[in-house]
């Protein structure tokens, strides 16, 4: 591998790295030319119509809260209903509603069949809106995440609770969306970090650093239910860490204008 990828990174006129630690892997492949221009994706620019949509299935929810499973995998599920559960009981006179988009579009029956027979109320976006008897929406959609996003008032990232690595959080940081993640995050590590020491986002459990090695211990239903008890039942808290989110996003923007710079420079 080293004297096929050596000669190819060697080659290149300038390399952009999304952090320090990448740049360094990247140099010690044999990249010569090599800058840190952060990351490209958070430059992404939210559809207003999407989010606007979402502002209007929250409003449409009154005063309830609204907490999201955003990409969630197999396995997973059964957490965030269990963790909802324990919410529910502690959150009794607000009646949260739990927002559940499964990662992959094949499994939206098997969720919806879960939910139905975990005992909750279940409405599914392709079938209607949700009503004030719901108690669990099923994101069974394409195309709508940003929506998501902008409804929720914090948001559990999917893919992060058991080894899958972990969903890119930044979709969610640009809807100004507070959110919490798993000990899995290391296929969006830089991110991840970035978010947590900004305070636009939480690990859970209270792990100080990401792990692959299956000595973390497990997340489990109640340390979920804590967590969004914490944000949901402390606006001030919530507000403080939306804040946070906003001032994550414009800090970590720019990627775009820099990689462009160093193309320029590349090429002169």
């Amino acid at each position: 591998f080293d004297r096929l990828i050596r000669p190819v990174l060697g080659a290149l006129s300038a390399v952009g790295a999304q952090s320090i630690d990448d740049a360094h892997r990247l140099q010690a492949l044999g990249a010569a030319q090599v800058r840190v221009t952060g990351n490209l994706k958070f430059d992404v620019r939210i559809e207003p119509a999407l989010q606007l949509l979402g502002k209007r299935w929250r409003n449409s929810l009154n005063a309830r809260p609204v907490w999201l499973a955003a990409s969630t995998r197999d396995g997973e599920e059964t957490l965030l209903l269990d963790a909802h559960r324990l919410l529910c009981v502690r959150l009794l006179e607000q009646t949260p509603l739990l927002v559940m988009v499964p990662r992959h579009p094949q499994r939206f029956d098997a969720v919806a069949e879960q939910i139905t027979r975990a005992g909750f109320q279940l409405t599914r976006r392709s079938d209607a809106l949700p009503t004030a008897a719901t108690e669990v929406w099923l994101g069974d959609s394409m195309g709508e995440m940003a929506a998501y996003y902008s409804m929720a008032d914090v948001a559990v990232m999917g893919g992060s609770l058991l080894p899958f690595g972990g969903q890119n959080l930044i979709e969610a940081a640009a809807c100004g969306t507070p959110t919490l993640v798993g000990p899995h995050t290391y296929n969006f590590a830089a991110a991840a970090e970035a978010a947590i020491r900004t305070g636009a986002a939480q690990r859970l459990p209270d792990t100080a650093s990401d792990t692959t090695s299956g000595n973390t211990a497990p997340i489990t239903p109640e340390a979920i239910a804590e967590a969004l008890y914490r944000w949901l039942s402390d606006p001030p808290a919530l507000a403080l860490a939306a804040r946070a989110t906003a001032d994550f996003v414009q800090q970590s923007t720019g990627a775009t204008a820099r990689t462009l710079a160093l193309m320029t420079i590349s090429t002169q």
